[in-house]
């Protein structure tokens, strides 16, 4: 491409993008291509001292910056976590800056149907079931909820006490309707066949009292203004004539009920449940049932004749057996008129399915901290939130997120999250969101999200201060890209931007150090925020744990949760395990899986060096051909999060029951011999993570895993832990990725402060479209293209600028730009958002 700055200004901007000249403070900042172009493994064993922050075997990389100073002063370099080779050395590279804005980078899930996620609209959800259909842009139509049954317990405990089994509510009575649609009649419910299923375990003086209790419908008792009155029943007779009264208390959950109304009366004729408790108390007991399969039975016969407008519990036993309690569901339970709805009416909370699902639009913040925001926002637990990835911190992100709503509808996840109260809806639909977080599109769903449950991502990156070293630079190294691809190491964001590496604290948990890890999650960081560094200080050199607490942002999640823990305990830290065990179980599985990706990169280099990136030879692994087929779509990861020994989260609250999932088969593994090798293409070649369950290629390169493993403390053959969760079962992932769908094109601009790209959020709050200038100062080249899961597409950046992609060396090329002196010549409130003011919080 041309250029219209001089030829000695070219040299200038390439002494400052160049990775072999730039000049900076860090010395770790230099020598880039010569630490990637050096071929003798370093002998510095000077690493494997107890204060150096890198794993002992960062001194196998083939690294010439390995050296006790490096290892603990300065910041993490892609050499230090394995990233060393290219695809195309041969091709000259292009020099720009990444993610100089959040705009430059911005991200699209792309979900289980191949479909992009986009933000569609901010208006509040419509209320109704009927409306919710063209909100589900993820569900297949609604169906009706008779259909949709919500899940139930159906678990006993034997021998045990107050054991409940409650079925989900889905009617009210005999007459009336859910959703529009009629219910039982009272012949239709009571035929002989209702008769004949309830007879062996009712007596008939149960089923006929069973039978007026459907018909009379379950009205709450009104409530006298006078306390000395008594309460009403739906009879208008007093709770002394109510049948529950008449017959004497048979289990233990009756006299509990008893006992607080009876107390309630004594404070004022309420008791302490509501209205809708009142009718509790019909309660019609089955005869004594001995068999636990016979009971099961009659709970699954209940739900099914009445559709679950009754539930059932298990009293205690007794000599005889369990007796079977018969109650209004307490969900299902209309207001007035005997609790029925009319067609058309809004749905009680209880009839919608378990999970709201929402797409999520964040902007300078990790996954992470972002759910523990919406988490606080939204008065939930941070457990009840599911996604399907995890995204870049630095950048603009779309993604879809689960939520296990509990009694919370659509509406009540829309005011709170847009903070209706603390601003008006006007403000809400014409102001970006709080904190750089937005969420909407909302939907009810029958299940919640979890990692793996995703195609892979869209991304538009626009690179800034473009700079190239001849016409036609651009085109052929784009060329190389769509043909050749990238290598698919997992990025800097893996290992995260601080000097204590994610996978350094892994390797402490793998380990089961326990109080390593909760020291490295503590300890003080160069370059953090200056209330991050004094909450810290607080409490590692002052040992003031309230006074941390109170510095510490709720966004630095691990380290809150250490600290907590520690409140909880009084003070005391010798519970390292514990406190670790309150980080989000996400995060902790981050951590150890960064271990896996650094030695999966150090190996796939070593592979590269030795038999480059052209094709496939003997030796390597490749996935049988129908396990192939699979993995084409960008599926290969999907074995780290689906681990046999690993539960899932979200499973474990309103008593819903565990997910059925299919038993993890490891995927089966082919080794290329010198008679099949040229049948497969080196996009076929897969390399393991190190676990339990992996094949390691033969040779020199098997060998090198275990040479890693073995420097770090590991056993290469025995990855079971006594804490499962840190115990790794491996999978495989392809040494190569082909984007899918790229395309580019070059812009001109001048001001750095214009976005380039516009944000879903920006567009349906009508602001400006971003502004290229004809005649601008600057080049940029914007990108769009796809990737599978797991995939970063920093990597394919690496590919096209042959540069350092770590944060903080590209903070330095932004710093140095020369379109920096240009800042705010053109731009606008709109332009210069929060976020980009906050770029550093």
């Amino acid at each position: 491409m041309s250029t219209t700055t001089s030829r000695d200004r070219e040299d200038d901007d390439a002494q400052l993008r160049s990775p072999k000249r730039i000049k900076v403070e860090d010395p770790s900042l230099t020598a880039v291509d010569e630490t990637n172009e050096a071929t003798t493994t370093s002998t510095d064993t000077s690493c494997t001292d107890s204060s150096c922050i890198l794993p002992p075997s960062h001194v196998l990389l083939r690294n010439r910056l390995s050296s006790p100073s490096s290892c603990t002063t300065r910041q993490l370099l892609e050499s230090d976590v394995g990233i060393t080779e290219y695809v195309s050395r041969d091709v000259p590279p292009i020099c720009g800056i990444i993610k100089q804005r959040f705009t430059d980078f911005l991200v699209f899930e792309v979900d289980q149907d191949h479909q992009v996620v986009h933000l569609k609209t901010l208006d509040k959800p419509p209320s109704s079931k009927k409306d919710q259909k063209h909100l589900s842009q993820d569900a297949p139509a609604e169906v009706p909820l008779e259909t949709e049954a919500l899940p139930s317990t159906m678990a006993e405990k034997d021998g045990g006490e107050d054991v409940k089994i409650t079925e989900s509510s889905q009617i009210t009575h005999a007459g009336s309707s859910v959703s529009g649609m009629p219910l039982p009649s009272d012949h239709e419910a009571w035929g002989d066949a209702v008769v004949s299923s309830l007879s062996p375990y009712f007596s008939d003086e149960s089923i006929a009292q069973l039978r007026k209790t459907f018909l009379e419908g379950p009205e709450p008792g009104r409530v006298s203004d006078n306390k000395d009155s008594p309460q009403l029943d739906n009879g208008g007779v007093s709770a002394e004539q109510t049948p529950s009264s008449e017959q004497p208390f048979e289990g233990k959950q009756d006299r509990k009920r008893h006992t607080r109304s009876e107390r309630g009366k004594k404070r004022g004729g309420r008791g302490d449940f509501s209205k809708s408790d009142t009718a509790g108390h019909f309660r019609i007991s089955s005869n004594p049932i001995s068999s636990k399969s016979d009971r099961t039975a009659v709970h699954l016969k209940v739900r099914e004749l009445f559709r679950g407008g009754f539930e059932t519990e298990t009293e205690a036993p007794s000599d005889e057996g369990s007796r079977i309690i018969v109650m209004w569901s307490r969900q299902g339970r209309g207001r007035g008129n005997g609790g029925g709805q009319t067609p058309g009416a809004r749905p009680a909370r209880g009839e919608f399915p378990p999970y709201i699902h929402f797409t999520m639009q964040k902007t300078n913040r990790d996954t992470q901290d972002a759910l523990a925001y919406l988490s606080r926002t939204l008065h939930v637990n941070v457990k009840d939130l599911g996604v399907a990835g995890t995204k870049d911190k630095r950048g603009v992100t779309v993604q879809r997120v689960s939520l296990r709503r509990g009694n919370k509808t659509v509406e009540d996840i829309w005011r709170a999250s847009n903070q209706i109260g603390r601003r008006s809806v006007r403000d809400a639909l014409s102001q970006r969101g709080d904190r750089g977080i937005r969420i909407t599109d909302m939907c009810y769903r029958k299940a919640g999200l979890e990692l793996g449950m995703l195609k892979g991502n869209e991304f538009v990156i626009t690179l800034r201060s473009l700079q190239a070293d001849a016409p036609g630079s651009v085109e052929r190294v784009m060329d190389s890209l769509k043909h050749k691809g990238f290598i698919n190491y997992y990025g800097m964001q893996r290992f995260g931007t601080a000097a204590v590496p994610t996978h350094t604290i892994g390797l402490a948990l793998l380990k089961s150090d326990w109080h390593k890890a909760v020291s490295l999650i503590l300890q003080v960081r160069p370059g953090e925020h200056p209330d991050v560094i004094q909450a810290r200080q607080a409490w590692l050199v002052d040992r003031d744990l309230d006074r941390a607490l109170s510095l510490m942002p709720r966004r630095v999640v691990a380290e809150r949760c250490i600290l907590e823990s520690y409140k909880k305990q009084g003070g005391e830290t010798r519970n390292a395990l514990g406190a670790l065990s309150t980080i989000p179980r996400n995060l902790r599985l981050m951590y150890i899986h960064a271990y896996q990706s650094y030695v999966w990169n150090a190996v796939v280099s070593e592979r590269i060096r030795i038999y480059g990136c052209e094709k496939a030879v003997p030796g390597d692994l490749v996935f049988e051909e129908e396990i192939a087929r699979k993995s084409d779509d960008g599926d290969e990861e999907m074995n780290d999060s689906t681990m046999p020994d690993e539960t899932t989260d979200q499973q474990g609250a309103q008593n819903l029951p565990p997910k059925k999932k299919q038993p993890w088969v490891p995927p089966k593994i082919a080794t290329l011999t010198t008679e099949n090798a040229y049948k497969y293409s080196i996009f076929n070649v897969v390399m393991p993570l190190p676990g339990r369950d992996v094949a390691y290629p033969g040779g020199s390169l098997g060998e090198r895993y275990r040479e890693f493993l073995k420097k770090d403390g590991l056993d290469p053959d025995n990855f079971l832990r006594k804490q499962k969760e840190y115990t790794l079962n491996g999978s495989y992932r392809k040494i190569l990725q082909l984007p899918k769908n790229l395309s580019w094109s070059t812009l001109r601009y001048t001001d750095p402060d214009v976005a380039l790209a516009q944000a879903d959020e920006d567009k349906l709050l009508g602001f400006d479209p971003p502004r290229v200038v004809e005649d601008g100062k600057f080049h940029a080249l914007q990108l769009n293209l796809t990737l599978g899961t797991a995939a970063y597409a920093t990597m394919a950046l690496r590919e096209l600028t042959k540069t350092e992609t770590s944060s903080h060396f590209q903070t330095g090329l932004t710093q140095a730009s020369e379109d920096q002196q240009f800042r705010g010549t053109m731009a606008t409130g709109q332009d210069v958002s929060s976020y980009e003011q906050d770029a550093e919080d």
